[in-house]
Formats: structure tokens, sequence, C-alpha cells
């Protein structure tokens, strides 16, 4: 994580110890430590969660396995792969290696 005061909070970790879950935090002042990650939380907020108002896990789940599975991985535009998308670069690959 960044490091947020969610994540340090003492019931958060004891609760994180208890679920048999591992910390992963970024050094100290250095923002790059998780660029890429932090980057993907921020899309996924913006382009997804943000317009859902859950009601339970199971529901939760459901929406970012979706957005994951179908849209991000297959569907959403990359401007690392050129501004196409995954399925259209995976394609593109394969004309060129045939």
């Amino acid at each position: 994580s960044d490091r947020g005061s969610q994540y340090c909070a003492y019931d958060y970790r004891v609760i994180q110890e208890q679920s048999g879950l591992k910390t992963s935090m970024s050094r100290k002042g250095n923002c790059y430590d998780n660029a890429p990650m932090e980057s993907f939380w921020g899309t996924l907020k913006n382009e997804s969660l943000s317009h859902y108002r859950f009601n339970n896990r199971d529901e939760a789940i459901s929406v970012i396995r979706e957005y994951i599975e179908i849209f991000y991985n297959r569907q959403r535009r990359h401007s690392r792969l050129g501004n196409i998308s995954p399925a259209a670069f995976r394609e593109k690959y394969h004309q060129i290696a045939a």
C-alpha cells in the first residue's frame, strides 16, 4: 500500500494478521515503489467502483471481477499498448507472428 492511515491503523493490522494476510507497503517517502498497482486501483475506483453502492460483499466481488476480467483485461484501451485493447493487441501480435 501507500502507507495510508487506514492501512497503518492498529485494528486493521490485527484483522489482517488474524486473516493470515501479509502487509506490503512502499518505502516511506517513495511514492514510486508501488506506482503500477496504485494506478490500477485508482483506475478501478474511478471507472467502476465509484458508480456503485454495494449491498454485500458478493455483489462487490462480482462487479470487481467483471471489471477486471471482462473490461480491463480485454476491452479497455491501454496507453502502454498503443491505445488499443489487450484483445486487439493480442490479435495484432498473432497476425505479425504468423
